[in-house]
């Protein structure tokens, strides 16, 4: 049956592949018929994303991104690779007035310097296919809006947006294309590292015009689109998901 979506006989590298969003988009491409290769520091958890992926051949890397050594690391273990899915990140509230030079440096690393550094690799070892694609998870902080005590996140993922758009422009010769998604609020363990009580949960969510935050799995059929075939003649977009959020 014809489907432009599938990803049979494509290679993809998951990033942050142990839980939350990294572990639904491995699923998800599971399904739609690619050979995943999972990576992420806990060994356990991807040992879990393993055990629920449909079909054979997937393989997880225990890799920490946090540190050059690590990208190098991992890369040096890589086939050639279809698509790369940036899934590796971390939450975390602070007001401005509270910032200090630890805790940018923290969330930058991961959520910027990582991705930046392992894409640069990727191309230079050329572990990148042509065609290829590259997805990163964003997010609508930063990009589409700010919001109070969210800073230094939104810095990050303002950042790897523009890197993305630059990679799209500079790399569309080798044939790799350069996408991101931006969601809003996704019911993840994540959201459990953000302090904020039950009362302050629901009228959050309540901010929402669908009156839910995303799905996992949701973020993942976006990514899905971006790395298939049907979205060939994409590259340089933002794809963004929030539930309306944006819309006032």
């Amino acid at each position: 049956m014809y489907n432009p979506f599938s990803l049979i006989g494509k290679t993809i590298l998951v990033t942050g592949a142990s839980s939350g969003i990294g572990r639904a988009t491995a699923i998800e491409c599971a399904k739609m018929g690619a050979t995943l290769i999972l990576t992420a520091r806990n060994e356990t958890r991807l040992q879990e994303t393993l055990e629920q992926l449909e079909g054979t051949g997937h393989q997880y890397i225990v890799a920490d991104l946090s540190s050059e050594e690590g990208i190098k690391a991992l890369v040096e273990q890589l086939p050639q690779l279809s698509g790369v899915v940036h899934c590796a990140g971390v939450l975390g509230l602070c007001p401005v007035q509270l910032i200090n030079a630890a805790k940018l440096e923290e969330m930058q690393h991961i959520n910027l310097n990582a991705p930046i550094l392992l894409t640069q690799l990727l191309v230079k070892r050329k572990k990148l296919l042509n065609p290829s694609s590259v997805v990163f998870i964003a997010s609508v902080a930063g990009v589409h809006r700010v919001s109070v005590g969210n800073a230094i996140y939104a810095t990050t993922k303002s950042g790897i947006d523009a890197f993305m758009r630059s990679c799209a422009l500079e790399l569309a010769s080798k044939g790799i294309r350069f996408n991101s998604v931006n969601p809003a609020m996704i019911e993840t363990d994540a959201l459990k590292d953000i302090a904020i009580d039950a009362t302050q949960h629901e009228n959050n969510m309540a901010q929402f015009p669908l009156k839910r935050y995303g799905r996992p799995e949701e973020v993942a059929y976006a990514v899905i689109y971006l790395l298939s075939d049907a979205s060939g003649w994409l590259t340089g977009t933002a794809i963004k998901m929030d539930g309306g959020l944006t819309l006032s």
